[in-house]
């Protein structure tokens, strides 16, 4: 191999890491610690520094993304409609974002206590000064079980219920968070629509500007 073929294979290399440590899905069980959801959202420099050629961002669609987050921002969970919801599932896809299995009581969106370790250790992430001035977005999801409209409704009582928690027991600013609900439309495992891995609350950094100072 000739130093320009090793060139371009470790710049491709490097390209993969980087994106996928950007677009990485962080799963996380009872057990997870605030320090797991803070790597797991915190901003991931680019690896490519230094190379000619290295991931661009494209202003304009910053600018569009910003436009339609400041849109969202302080909105009730219910008036979102499909098409904001789908938006906001496909600017998310490449943000750093985790997985949280957080249970909550049967058909209900309070909290079970077996869960509260996990939401405070997330409340403790948020709060953290390397996730200063970020947008999060709290998503709900359930199972397959039950109809469409009750498990749309569950999955955002539920995601309003962790939403409300976070700024009344950690400070946090609400509109800097922005709740959204998807029901079972986004089963995480579709072969199994049943399983508990579906009931979960994914949390997503939406604004991966610190990025740069890292």
């Amino acid at each position: 191999m000739t130093r320009f073929d090793r060139f371009f294979a470790l710049k491709a290399m490097t390209l993969t890491a980087a994106l996928s440590m950007t677009a990485g899905l962080a799963l996380a069980g009872d057990n997870v610690t605030s320090g797991q959801i803070l790597d797991a959202l915190k901003p991931k420099a680019p690896l490519t520094r230094g190379l000619s050629a290295g991931p661009q961002v494209d202003p304009a669609a910053q600018a569009r993304e910003s436009t339609f987050l400041n849109t969202v921002r302080n909105r009730q969970t219910r008036s979102l409609s499909l098409g904001e919801r789908e938006e906001i599932a496909e600017l998310a896809a490449s943000k750093p974002k985790i997985d949280l299995e957080i249970q909550f009581d049967y058909n209900s969106a309070s909290i079970s206590k077996s869960s509260m370790a996990s939401v405070q250790a997330l409340g403790k992430a948020l709060s953290d000064p390397a996730l200063k001035g970020s947008t999060f977005v709290v998503a709900g999801h359930t199972d397959a079980i039950g109809s469409d409209p009750f498990n749309q409704d569950l999955s955002e009582r539920r995601a309003d219920t962790i939403k409300r928690y976070l700024v009344e027991k950690y400070g946090l600013t609400g509109s800097d968070l922005v709740t959204v609900g998807y029901g079972k439309t986004k089963l995480k495992d579709a072969a199994n629509g049943a399983d508990p891995i579906n009931r979960r609350v994914q949390v997503v950094n939406m604004d991966t500007k610190t990025a740069a100072s890292q």
